[in-house]
Order: C-alpha cells, then structure tokens, then sequence
C-alpha cells in the first residue's frame, strides 16, 4: 500500500472477507505505485467500504480510523493544523527521540513536525499473513543532525485489519556513536463522554504525577475514572490495557511490545481553553492512552535496531452486573 508524497492515502477495505481485502489492495497497490508523487497535498479517496483509514506524511501519522460501521475510533482535535511546523493534534502522533519536555529538545521530539516517505525497501510481511499493511521511513535531515546529533533510520508499518490497527516502530542506529532515546505513541482515543470511560489494566502500578512535578504515586483504584486533568506516565504496566467506553458500550484493547510505559492524559476544561490547537470541549471526547518507552531510555549501539509494537483491538464490549467487562478482552 502506498501514500503520496506530502500528502494524505485514504485506505478503504471490505470488511469480514479477507480475500476480498487483500483483491482489493492488490488493485490498489498498482494504482499507487503507478501515481506519480508531487509536492502537492492530495488525498486519495475509494468508496469500497466503511472501514477507512487516513494517514498523513506529515508526521507518518495516522489520523483517522474507522470500522465497519463508520465510527471515528481516534480522535482528531476541532482546531488540528494539518501544515508544517505545527504537530497534528489527534490520531497517533510519533514522540521520539524525546518524550514530552525529558530533555533538550522541543517537546516530543521533532519526528511528528516532518516528512515521511514510503519505505523502498521494506521488511517482510510477518508470517501470520498480514498483507494490508504500509511501510514509512524517515531518515534525519541535515538540519535534524544539529539539533539531534545522530544518524537513524526509523521505520513504521501500519498495519490494519476488519476490527484492529497495529503500529510497528523500528529504530535502527546508522551513526558511528551509540545514542538514547525516549518514545511514544500518542494515541488519541475517540470516547463519547470522558466521564463515563475507565481505563483498567494499570492498577497497583507507580506512576509518575505530571501535575505534582513528576512526583512518584501508586494506583489505588481498581481503574482510572476521570473528573479533572490526568497527566501520568505509568511504569513497567503490563502488556495489554483496557479503555472502556461506557456510553458507547466499546472496549479498546491496547496491546503493546517493547514499549514498558503508558502514558495517560486528559486536558480538562482548562487546560484546553490554553492550548491554541484544542477546542474549548475537545476534551470531553477525546483520551490519550499511550504505549511508551520513558523511565529507561533506550540505548542503542551502532548497527544495533530496537522494536515497538502496538495493537488497538476495538470491540463491542457487554455488560456485566451493570458493569462493562473488558477482561474477556485482556484476557483473549
């Protein structure tokens, strides 16, 4: 599957039939290849089902992601700037090689402020036979080597299915000096009342306080309920992390590899009216559940490649004694 140069790919798959799936991006697959690649932003539309998902190269980022019904699952903020220098605020933004303010750099590095490419020489696709799927690279500038002094390559395969989005990061050290790094992805999760939604999976985890100088706490719920501003940063958590959306009766499964971190954040009332790029009530329906790699940096040596993978599985979710139930979820 391929996108156009600074610009925006709609991926458009019949849901349920997976040879219907892969028919359909073998046809598009020669469309892509066949377009040539300009400066202009386009965007690439296919009315062949409901289950679409957007991403732009600027940024490598996906931004927008919807099932089988045509449901938004991620959430993109009413004021979003979709043009340099100014981040995507929504959908899932890429943080590296610098998490939020931990170190010299502008916040979250500058890997979601440029322009990706369609990897020429991509990975093999994994043998349980995912094949609707496509790869990204960015390499550093000459200008990203003064601000970040080391040669990489990052490679991203997204990789969609009927009812789950996977994101795949391989970072792999080009430079003669072994470096370290912070990482995130930075997942904005469409929820219909953030009053109503739980996130449950991080209980009895330590978890760093954003809002108190970073000072160490320790979950004491049995989930994370919101009704003001979150800013944590949760350490070693498990693998898999549950958002439960009440109202809407949907559970998000988060799955994640090589990523010991997650991060949670809701803006609130006030912190949104401050951010120029959010909408006053943007934070009602929207919540950051993010895979992370932040209390241990990652060192690489030269040659050396690290790997980060996670996987939204977003399903229906049941009632259970007049609670939802996302542990036939966590637990599958």
């Amino acid at each position: 599957m391929h996108v156009l140069q600074k610009g925006v790919a709609d991926l458009c798959m019949y849901a349920g039939l997976e040879e219907k799936m892969h028919a359909f991006m073998e046809k598009k697959l020669g469309e892509w290849v066949n377009m040539q690649q300009g400066d202009k932003r386009t965007k690439l539309e296919e009315e062949c089902a409901t289950l679409k998902l957007t991403i732009y190269l600027y940024g490598g980022q996906v931004t927008s992601w919807k099932n089988v019904h045509g449901d938004e699952l991620l959430f993109m903020s009413s004021k979003a700037i979709f043009k340099p220098p100014k981040a995507i605020r929504g959908g899932i933004p890429l943080c590296f090689p610098q998490f939020s303010n931990l170190g010299s750099l502008e916040a979250h590095g500058f890997t979601r402020n440029r322009f990706w490419t369609i990897d020429p020489n991509p990975p093999l696709p994994p043998v349980n036979g995912i094949t609707n799927y496509v790869d990204l690279i960015l390499k550093p500038s000459e200008l990203d080597m003064k601000i970040w002094p080391h040669s990489f390559e990052f490679r991203l395969r997204v990789a969609l299915g009927v009812s789950n989005l996977t994101l795949t990061a391989r970072i792999r050290n080009t430079d003669e000096r072994p470096f370290s790094f912070t990482f995130a992805m930075h997942t904005y999760f469409s929820v219909s009342d953030i009053s109503e939604v739980r996130v449950e999976g991080l209980e009895t985890f330590d978890y760093l306080d954003n809002l108190q100088n970073r000072t160490r706490f320790t979950e004491q719920g049995d989930a994370l309920t919101f009704d003001g501003e979150v800013d944590r940063i949760y350490l070693s958590t498990p693998t898999k992390i549950a958002i439960i959306d009440h109202e809407k009766k949907r559970t998000f499964a988060l799955r994640k590899e090589g990523l010991p971190d997650a991060v949670v954040w809701n803006p609130w009332d006030k912190k949104s009216r401050a951010v120029p790029d959010l909408g006053d009530e943007d934070y009602k329906s929207m919540v950051c559940v993010e895979a992370a790699a932040i209390e241990n940096p990652i060192s690489l040596k030269r040659g050396e490649e690290w790997r980060g993978r996670q996987e939204i599985l977003a399903v229906s979710s049941s009632y259970c004694s007049g609670q939802l139930d996302p542990y036939k979820v966590l637990n599958a």
